[in-house]
């Protein structure tokens, strides 16, 4: 077990959504020294401030995009972990401009003031959608890599930038499941995109252990990715009508699905490495580490940790898994 927020004095951005609540709760769990909770929403940290009623955590409203707010959030900061971002493909593809001051311009906040105040270490949240991205989103999260990747080759402080690069996370705020549970609760129609859409996913457990794998294992400039399942929606949606349809009263047959196209800047597949990385990358049991490419690459700085051979044909090769192993996914998502 991984001790590295105990006694720590931690920062979440974008602490009020649900992997920023999870990270919270493991922090507690820990025995972190204090938490700091930032976000930009108001009810939000309201709301969680009745969950967690625990003195060590100080709930911060603001905006990373302010950068003194930023530098006075930051003072006094072990650990940083950066959540805050806006996520939603078809949003940022809509307003390009307030997904680059946010994921790009509030991450460089964070970065400058974890280096003035000579934070320990700063893991950032990236996506899937930041390999060979297409849209607004993945492309300011690919650039938001580069910023923490850039920074831990030039900083002259201690600390270590590092990121963890997510697919899909069940069950959070947002996600596409609370969205088609909400229709089948209606009675449908449920929308998808495309049948042939595929995505990798991951449990908010599964998201907080890698966060804190890659905590642990940080020593600047590296990318973390979990290995995940690959799902077609198609597939994951008809199990989603098996388990929950007869909780809102109908019968699974009954909810109907309706194909609405895809949405600008998505893919009909996400990866979780590019060509060029494959060349580079290190694997463990769980997870790949994408270390710093201005440094050469070390198996010794982590345990258990080696060259992949043949990486191009395990993701050629790569079939989403089956209803039977999503039903099982599911049951446990959803306690059922």
């Amino acid at each position: 077990m991984s001790l590295i927020l105990r006694n720590r004095n931690i920062l979440v951005t974008g602490g009020s959504g649900s992997i920023g609540q999870s990270l919270v709760t493991k922090a507690l769990e820990d025995r972190a020294k204090s938490i700091k909770v930032f976000s930009n929403d108001e009810n939000g940290l309201y709301e969680m401030e009745q969950t967690f009623p625990d003195k060590k955590i100080e709930f911060i409203i603001g905006d990373i995009r302010n950068s003194e707010t930023v530098n006075s959030t930051v003072k006094g900061t072990d650990i940083i972990f950066h959540a805050a971002a806006l996520k939603h493909v078809d949003r940022c593809e809509l307003n390009p401009f307030e997904a680059f001051t946010v994921n790009i311009i509030g991450t460089n906040n964070i970065v400058k003031a974890a280096v003035n105040e000579n934070v320990k270490k700063v893991i950032s949240i990236s996506s899937d959608k930041a390999v060979n991205p297409i849209g607004v989103m993945g492309a300011t999260k690919l650039l938001g890599e580069k910023l923490l990747s850039a920074e831990a080759f030039h900083n002259k402080s201690n600390t270590v930038f590092a990121s963890v690069r997510f697919g899909n996370v069940f069950h959070t705020r947002g996600s596409i499941l609370p969205r088609i549970e909400n229709q089948i609760k209606k009675g449908g129609p449920v929308t998808l995109t495309d049948q042939r859409m595929k995505r990798f996913f991951m449990t908010k457990n599964d998201a907080v252990k890698l966060i804190v794998n890659a905590t642990s294992l940080a020593t600047g400039g590296e990318i973390f990715i979990l290995k995940m399942p690959l799902l077609y929606l198609k597939d994951l949606f008809e199990v989603m009508k098996d388990i929950l349809a007869p909780k809102y009263g109908f019968k699974p047959t009954q909810i109907k699905t309706t194909h609405i196209g895809i949405r600008p800047g998505e893919k009909l597949t996400e990866y979780l490495l590019t060509d060029f990385e494959m060349e580079h990358v290190l694997e463990t049991k769980d997870f790949f580490i994408l270390p710093s490419l201005f440094e050469s690459i070390s198996k010794s700085k982590y345990p258990g940790a080696k060259k992949p051979e043949n990486l191009h044909s395990y993701f050629e090769k790569m079939k989403p898994i089956d209803i039977k192993e999503i039903s099982k996914m599911l049951k446990t998502v959803y306690n059922y």
